[in-house]
């Protein structure tokens, strides 16, 4: 199996990361700095490389053009909730200034944008009829992209659930109005969108929503409510991989954006490996695991006993609908050994002085990339892989007008090492989406965690690229690790 060595990793920015965070001009590269293929390093001729962002995250304006409350506009106006009472009001008012982060994208080199759809500026209420404003703005961000050289890569659910559907994820009918609306989108955008992500981190907006409530809409429910949420999460997932399909353009590609909780086998071989693959099936057995194999396995039923799900007719078939692809969020590593328990695998806890970012449950460990990559292909062969997020947090201080996060030049580099290994050992990554386009508002974090490439004034709006942001160009434009 190939890894990595020093020269891979590429110790230094060098004069290019310079003239980049200065404003300037990419140079050409030059044939002296064109990784070999003996030297190692370089992606697939056909990677797609892009940048992602979410729409309550960016976009602001959250009383225009018609669009209704959501769960995230409630939960951000509640004292307590989020970080110094910070809302995504305003955020970065990419809603006005969607022109100016298009050529954002554009400077980076980029060819693909992952966004998301907000629900609520296509059904207010969440269903019945749709404010025909809503689509006219994202129309307007979709043309400009195209205008530009950028795929859109959209995602349907980015958390932000309107606000008057009765029940929210604890009814089983908010499913079905999503499967409607997604279906309606895919039916007006898939002549110009040839890629959609049903839903975003199921694990996030199911369990930090209902489970330990520090996400929207801040519950604490019992653990069979809870199991009953994540079935109408991904019961609303498979319904709307089959509306999409049925009012989209022939063609058109149906895939899911999930933060599996992945596996590195704490030394690799054959009997870790194979702990790690357990441990990522079981641990993820009511989102991904129920969506690739139709099916809820018997170690996750029996652990629930009484309180897992109910299952009505038809939802498995529904739940596990094919996929065109499996886009994946990458972030921290878990490390498991293989053991003679029952189950064949210990979890191992993380220490104290193990690395992090700036987010607390930011764990630095590069080789998730490439575990995650390899496991879920081993497991589950889907025909195609995307990481649809990977980025950190950092505390980006503004510094004469610069900010030298050579931090998260680190975190990337080495990340971007590991889904290398995965891409030259054959498994089907096809694309990245950097984490993020610019800071925003950081969910219960606010504002006070920045994880973009640009760094954002949010008083003023203006967008100041990081060097990470020259650094990235520059492993663009050369398709290999810099």
């Amino acid at each position: 199996m190939a890894g990595f060595n020093r020269r891979d990793l590429g110790l230094g920015l060098g004069a290019t990361a310079a003239v980049l965070a200065a404003g300037g001009a990419a140079p050409a590269v030059s044939a002296a700095v064109r990784p070999s293929a003996r030297t190692g390093g370089r992606f697939p001729d056909d990677f797609v490389w892009g940048c992602a962002t979410a729409s309550y995250q960016i976009e602001g304006a959250v009383r225009e053009d018609g669009r209704g409350q959501t769960n995230w506009d409630i939960f951000s106006h509640t004292p307590g909730k989020v970080a110094n009472g910070d809302t995504g009001d305003i955020a970065c008012d990419s809603y006005h200034r969607y022109k100016d982060d298009t050529q954002l994208l554009k400077n980076l080199g980029v060819r693909a944008y992952r966004m998301s759809i907000a629900w609520s500026r296509i059904f207010p209420n969440g269903r019945g009829q749709a404010d025909p404003r809503g689509l006219d703005h994202y129309n307007r961000v979709i043309d400009n992209l195209l205008e530009n050289g950028i795929q859109p890569y959209v995602t349907m659910f980015h958390w932000d659930l309107p606000a008057a559907l009765p029940g929210g994820w604890q009814s089983r009918d908010t499913a079905y109005a999503f499967a409607d609306y997604a279906g309606h989108v895919a039916g007006q955008l898939s002549d110009r969108v040839h890629h959609f992500m049903t839903v975003n981190e199921l694990r996030c907006f199911t369990d930090l929503g209902h489970q330990t409530g520090i996400h929207a809409p801040g519950l604490k429910l019992p653990a069979a409510q809870v199991n009953q949420v994540r079935h109408h999460g991904v019961l609303a997932h498979g319904l709307g991989v089959q509306a999409i399909r049925a009012h989209a353009r022939p063609g058109t590609q149906v895939g899911l954006a999930d933060n599996t909780t992945f596996f590195v086998p704490v030394i690799e071989t054959p009997e870790h490996i194979e702990a790690a693959k357990k441990a990522t099936r079981d641990t993820n057995a009511m989102f991904l695991t129920a969506i690739l194999e139709g099916r809820y396995i018997d170690s996750y039923l029996q652990s629930e006993g009484a309180n897992a799900p109910v299952v009505q007719a038809g939802d498995m078939k529904a739940i596990s609908t094919p996929l065109d692809f499996v886009a994946l969020n990458v972030y921290s590593p878990n490390y498991v050994r293989a053991d003679a328990s029952p189950k064949g695998y210990a979890v191992l806890p993380h220490l104290p002085q193990a690395p992090r970012m700036a987010s607390p449950w930011l764990y630095v460990g590069p080789e998730v990339a490439y575990w995650a990559v390899r496991t879920v292909s081993e497991l589950w062969k889907p025909k195609a892989l995307f990481i649809s997020e990977n980025g950190c947090s950092a505390d980006d201080p503004l510094v004469d007008g610069r900010v030298d996060d050579s931090d998260r030049i680190m975190y990337l580099r080495n990340y971007l090492s590991q889904f290398q290994r995965a891409t030259s050992e054959g498994f089907p990554l096809r694309g990245y989406f950097l984490w993020s386009l610019m800071d925003n508002f950081e969910w219960a974090d606010g504002y006070t965690k920045r994880f973009g490439v640009h760094y954002v004034d949010f008083a003023t709006g203006r967008r100041i690229p990081k060097l990470s942001a020259a650094w990235y160009r520059e492993l663009v434009a050369r398709n290999a690790l810099v």
